[in-house]
């Protein structure tokens, strides 16, 4: 079964309600394989919560975490080109 998934799936998109109430997407994924009936991640962008407003709004970021995926060739066949920027944590401070 879970060879199943790792093979239909390329990416996981987590979304939580955060403590005001609105929903927030905290972790985008990509499925890198299997390692013995493991299923192997890694994090692609995470938000980082940086604080609290006075209205009880969530603040923060969505983050790079340094990781190229590697469905980025797939992507490119597709006719979409994203800039290596966008997964350099750096930049996104």
């Amino acid at each position: 079964m879970r060879q199943t998934i790792v093979s239909a799936l390329t990416a996981i998109i987590q979304a939580s309600r955060l403590s005001d109430g609105k929903r927030k997407v905290m972790s985008i994924l990509e499925i890198t394989g299997m390692e013995g009936d493991m299923i192997t991640t890694q994090e692609i962008f995470k938000f980082q919560q940086t604080g609290i407003a006075a209205d009880g709004a969530v603040l923060g970021r969505h983050r790079a975490t340094g990781v190229r995926p590697r469905f980025m060739d797939r992507l490119l066949s597709h006719g979409s080109v994203l800039p290596e920027r966008l997964f350099d944590p750096d930049a996104s401070r």
